[in-house]
C-alpha cells in the first residue's frame, strides 16, 4: 500500500511537525495552553496542532485514507471505529504521545503514527522528539532503529519492564520471593513510544499495559513483532489495534521473554483484577 520512498516522507513529516509544532512549545507553554480533558488527562495547543499538521501531510501521501487522531476521536469519538473495518484501511496518530511529561517540562515525549488495514497495523513509526531517535517497521520487512535493522532481544538477565504503580505494587506484594528476585527494575516514563523504543533497543524487556488506546501501541506492538517478538491481551488472545481498550496488553522482543511476562502477570492476576479501578493510568 505505501509507495517506494513513503515510509521515508511519513518520517520527514513527523520530523517536520516535531521542529515547527513541538519543540518550540516544549518548557514555553503558557498557562492557557493547558487544559485537562478529564482526570489525569492533559492536553495542550501543541497536542492540537501536531495533530492537524500531521493529518494535513499523511493525506498528501495517501489520499483517501482517513486519519484516526488522538485528540480528533477527543471531538468524534465515533472515529475510532474506523479502525475496526475489514477490509478497509487508516492511519492512526498519536501527535504528542507523554503529554503530561511534556507540559512538566520533562523530556519523555513521543510522537507515534500507524497505518491500519483490515484492523491489522501494517506500518509504524515512533520518534522520541527530544532526542530525534526514530523507528520504523514495515509488515514482513522488519524494524530499524536509527537506521539499523533489528533482531531477537538477547536474554540472560533480569527482566526490566515498564508497568504502571499498581502493577508494580501487585509484583512487590504477590510474586513468590524467587520470582521477584529474579525481577530486575519495573518502572514506567509515562510514555509508551519511548518504551517501546528502549525495548527495541535492549535496555528492558517488557510492558504491561492496562489501557490500550490505540494510538500508544499500534505501531510499537507491530515493531516488537516486527523484531522477533510478540503482544498478547491479558487473556492470551493476539494484540489487535481494533480491540477494547480495557483488554489489557503484555509486549516483550522475543518469545521467550513474552512468556516470562505472561508468566510474571499470571502470578499476580487475582490480586491485581481484583483490586484495579478504572482510571486514567495507560498502564
Amino acid at each position: 500500500m505505501l509507495g517506494s520512498g513513503d515510509a521515508e516522507r511519513v518520517a520527514e513529516l513527523m520530523r517536520s511537525t516535531a521542529a515547527v509544532e513541538l519543540l518550540p512549545r516544549f518548557r514555553a507553554l503558557a498557562k492557557d495552553d493547558v487544559r485537562l480533558k478529564r482526570p489525569g488527562d492533559v492536553v495542550t495547543v501543541a497536542d492540537v496542532a501536531s495533530e492537524q499538521r500531521l493529518a494535513s501531510g499523511l493525506a498528501k501521501i495517501l489520499p483517501g485514507v482517513p486519519v484516526v487522531g488522538e485528540e480528533a476521536v477527543e471531538q468524534d469519538p465515533g472515529l475510532i471505529e474506523l479502525i475496526g473495518r475489514p477490509d478497509e484501511a487508516c492511519w492512526i496518530v498519536d501527535p504528542l504521545d507523554g503529554t503530561a511529561n511534556f507540559a512538566a517540562g520533562r523530556d519523555r515525549f513521543a510522537m507515534i503514527v500507524c497505518l491500519v488495514r483490515d484492523r491489522r497495523a501494517i506500518a509504524g513509526w515512533i520518534l522520541d522528539v527530544p532526542y530525534g531517535r526514530m523507528a520504523i517497521a514495515i509488515e514482513g520487512q522488519g524494524v530499524t532503529l536509527e537506521g539499523a535493522s533489528l533482531g531477537p532481544a538477547p536474554g540472560g538477565r533480569p527482566l526490566v519492564g515498564y508497568v504502571g504503580y499498581k502493577i508494580r505494587k501487585a509484583f512487590d506484594r504477590n510474586l513468590p520471593p524467587a520470582q521477584r528476585r529474579g525481577l530486575g527494575r519495573v518502572s514506567t516514563l509515562a510514555c509508551a513510544g519511548n518504551e517501546y523504543l528502549d525495548i527495541l533497543a535492549g535496555t528492558a524487556d517488557f510492558s504491561l499495559y492496562r489501557m490500550t488506546k490505540p494510538w500508544d501501541h499500534a505501531a510499537g506492538t507491530l515493531m516488537l513483532a516486527e523484531a522477533g517478538g510478540g503482544a498478547v491481551r491479558f487473556d492470551g488472545q493476539a494484540y489487535s489495534p481494533a480491540q477494547p481498550v480495557n483488554a489489557g496488553l503484555i509486549t516483550a522482543p522475543s518469545p521467550a521473554i513474552l512468556a516470562e511476562a505472561q508468566r510474571l502477570f499470571n502470578a499476580v492476576r487475582q490480586p491485581l483484577l481484583a483490586n484495579l479501578a478504572v482510571d486514567g493510568d495507560k498502564h
